[in-house]
């Protein structure tokens, strides 16, 4: 009797669950509509910073910018979202005056928000004299939820 009411405790000490609350960080998997370098050596006039497009309106003056001094967008998976169901998530580096460089994003979603780290990758060793702007675009699923930059 005493060995089944151990057990009976031991399986109920298991099961409960603590009042501490815990923010589940889940990883968000975003769309990737394209990753690289612009080569206008700055005349796009698109200046280092994380932009959040929730609007067709903007999207299109992002694109025209883009596309300004090379068409840029041939290039990319996709053009026409629906910002219904997507937002776009689109971070421009600073100019360059070297290649190799990039911009990779990790995703991560809790409860309360969407965080997205960005992560400015440079060339090891010798690199291409050339002026460039690295950015990074991707449209993520539209959960409502504040977006943080890391």
């Amino acid at each position: 009797m005493n060995k089944v009411l151990l057990l009976l405790i031991a399986i109920l000490a298991i099961n409960c669950k603590t009042s501490e609350k815990h923010l589940k960080m889940e990883n968000e998997e975003p769309l990737l509509i394209s990753k690289g370098n612009l080569f206008g050596a700055g005349a796009e006039d698109i200046k280092k910073q994380n932009l959040i497009i929730l609007n067709q309106n903007d999207w299109n003056a992002l694109l025209t910018k883009m596309n300004s001094i090379n068409k840029v967008t041939d290039d990319f998976t996709e053009t026409e979202i629906d910002f219904k169901i997507y937002r776009i998530i689109a971070v421009f580096d600073e100019l360059k005056t070297t290649g190799g460089h990039s911009i990779e994003l990790d995703f991560k979603t809790n409860s309360q928000n969407v965080l997205v780290k960005v992560n400015y990758k440079s060339p090891n060793g010798m690199a291409v004299s050339a002026m460039t702007q690295p950015y990074y675009i991707a449209k993520i699923p539209n959960n409502n939820l504040p977006i943080q930059f890391n």
